[in-house]
């Protein structure tokens, strides 16, 4: 499997992409009031989880980290998402946060 683009990787291979990623994804939606960055972390790893999106995962896990989220929830997240996106997506899930440690609830 090939690795996943990073910022400086997606800069070079698609400047264009990098800076609409930059400027409209992370420097407008992620910003808008109406959604935490918590809740939009929820989302975008249940969405990516849903359709498959693999590659994205481990980044996000670690985005959702820096968001407030921790591992407990994590986990009780992808085990609640085995019932609506699949038990595979789920496992598929799982096993990248097992390699993105967040810290446990307290």
């Amino acid at each position: 499997m090939k690795k996943s683009l990073n910022k400086e990787t997606l800069a070079i291979r698609a400047p264009k992409l990098a800076e609409l990623t930059r400027q409209v994804l992370f420097d407008d939606i992620w910003q808008r009031d109406q959604l935490s960055a918590r809740e939009r972390s929820l989302l975008t790893l249940a969405t990516l989880t849903a359709l498959g999106r693999v590659e994205q995962i481990p980044w996000h896990i670690r985005f959702a980290h820096q968001n407030g989220l921790t591992h407990d929830e994590l986990v009780e997240s992808f085990t609640h998402l085995a019932f609506y996106a699949g038990w595979p997506a789920a496992v598929t899930a799982l096993n990248y946060l097992e390699d993105n440690v967040c810290p446990s609830a307290e």
